[in-house]
């Protein structure tokens, strides 16, 4: 066990020395060009640390090398590292794009640990790198102890890359000062089909400036180039930052492969060689799985899987989606009868019978597509559940009826869905009294996002589950630049005395442009 766990320690004293650590992941030259691997010397953690899926007693940590290395992973209870545990990790190299994670077990609930990373040449240990620090809190197991998270997602979407001349990524500095326990995001992490080009010209005639790479010049096919766009957004040092002091809850969703994709298509798109989605999404679901901490997913387990629940103490479990591997074709939607739906059969078992076991006091039900917001596909197709016909359940909305009406005759309370993907703003509040149908109890869904793309107008809703939208906020216009049009996440404050669940969607530099508090205990709200 660890020595020396204890208290004294004020979180946000620790964050500004976790911030002052992360100063090792300067890296030069970021507004022209990538770092290249570095064959001589010492190795070198230089894209930084990221901690994932923590609970109450684990988490897992990740960092990449410039050169094949052993990870170790030191943690302890302060700054000065005394009486730190060791963590032996795997030797990264080539295979995993030189990418590694350690998990790590039996920590200490509620409490700040900090973590250094460090990597050593694997045939002599006396070359190793300098230590790359990192900071997190473990999930509280006491209901009394709050919890506050963000989530957002759609990062460098739309040609709109890193701007040094507009600070980055700002918006992970303006979370990273809010203080979230974690940070949920929703999906879109890259636009593999979005190339990033050196300048774009907005439409007042100013330019934005894009740090470029080779990698990101065109669409992502081989598994090199996949790779090469999860390290893009690396180069940000606003994320970087982020990801030494916030732990994250990754999901993904279309574009980490191609717009609007689907198991067993043939893409139409004369920007592409590989045609064939099924090997695309392979290789993009292989650097998903190196450049993220995600317990349920390795990049050599054909069996993982990116759907899973994290439980983050007796106020919340989070329940993460996979809206886009197990799905069936995207089409008019309009069929009678669909066991496979955007989730799958066997997911939506799953998601049952997890939300069935779950007694922690809120259920999120983090969704990459939204569910009575009408996305299309083309002229004809639909893309997420909703396919603008309000009336009774086709298609893929019989997924979700069936879950609905699950959630109401187990009396599953505290239910709340996040979702991204649309690029503005919203909530959506849905009640069997303006539905058609009725076999649920009313429940919210919260929409967030871009966090560094373009933003797009509203779209419609449907009508079947009878969604009411108290707030919107989106452009006037497609795809309006980071520079003209605010970025968004949404942040949840649980209180842990009243067990009130608060929500706020915000906008670049902390601005709550909405809030709605929700109450514990109910089934649907």
């Amino acid at each position: 066990m660890v020595q020396g766990w204890g208290g004294g320690f004020g979180r946000r004293s620790l964050l500004r020395g976790a911030a002052a650590g992360s100063g090792v992941l300067a890296l030069p030259g970021l507004a022209v060009a990538a770092p290249a691997l570095v064959r001589g010397g010492r190795p070198s953690a230089a894209w930084g640390v990221q901690v994932g899926d923590v609970t109450t007693s684990s988490g897992v940590v990740w960092v990449r090398s410039d050169r094949p290395a052993r990870m170790t992973v030191q943690t302890a209870a302060t700054e000065s590292f005394r009486g730190a545990r060791t963590w032996q990790g795997p030797v990264v190299g080539p295979g995993t794009d030189f990418t590694g994670v350690t998990a790590l077990h039996g920590l200490p609930p509620g409490e700040q640990i900090h973590y250094r990373v460090l990597l050593a040449d694997p045939d002599d240990p006396r070359r190793h790198s300098e230590p790359v620090t990192g900071t997190f809190r473990t999930a509280p197991d006491r209901r009394r102890d709050g919890i506050r998270f963000h989530w957002s997602g759609d990062l460098a979407g739309q040609g709109w890359g890193i701007n040094p001349e507009l600070g980055g990524y700002r918006i992970y500095e303006d979370m990273r000062r809010r203080d979230p326990d974690f940070f949920l995001c929703s999906g879109d992490n890259i636009y593999a089909d979005n190339p990033i080009t050196e300048r774009v010209t907005l439409p007042d005639g100013r330019i934005w400036r894009n740090v470029t790479t080779e990698e990101k010049a065109k669409v992502a096919e081989t598994l090199a180039e996949f790779r090469g766009a999860f390290r893009y957004n690396l180069l940000d040092e606003n994320l970087r930052r982020f990801n030494a002091q916030v732990p994250t809850i990754i999901q993904w969703d279309d574009h980490e492969v191609h717009n609007n994709w689907y198991p067993g298509q043939l893409l139409d798109d004369d920007r592409y060689t590989v045609k064939d989605v099924n090997v695309l999404s392979a290789r993009s679901l292989r650097a998903f799985s190196e450049y993220f901490p995600i317990r349920t997913l390795r990049p050599d387990d054909d069996a993982g899987r990116v759907y899973r629940v994290v439980r983050h103490g007796p106020l919340l479990d989070v329940f993460v989606l996979d809206m886009r591997r197990y799905r069936n074709a995207n089409s008019p939607d309009r069929q009678t009868d669909d066991p496979q739906g955007i989730l799958g059969a066997e997911q939506l078992r799953w998601l049952k019978r997890e939300l069935s076991r779950s007694r922690a006091v809120w259920k999120v039900i983090a969704a990459d597509m939204p569910l009575g917001l009408v996305v299309p596909d083309g002229a004809a197709n639909f893309e997420a559940v909703a396919q603008g016909d309000p009336g009774a359940p086709l298609g893929r909305e019989l997924q979700l009826a069936e879950l609905l009406r699950h959630i109401k005759h187990q009396r599953i309370t505290g239910t709340v869905w996040l979702t991204t993907d649309v690029h503005y703003t919203s909530a959506q509040h849905y009640a069997p009294e303006r539905a058609a149908f009725k076999d649920f109890e009313p429940f919210w869904e919260f929409v967030s996002g871009p966090l560094n793309a373009g933003g797009f107008q509203a779209v419609k809703l449907d009508g079947t589950f009878g969604p009411a939208q108290p707030f919107i906020k989106a452009p006037d216009r497609a795809n309006t630049s980071p520079a003209e049009s605010p970025q968004n996440f949404g942040e949840i404050d649980i209180d842990g005395g009243s067990g009130e669940l608060t929500v706020r969607l915000r906008q670049e530099g902390g601005e709550v442009v909405f809030s709605k508090v929700l109450q514990p205990g109910r089934v649907g709200q």
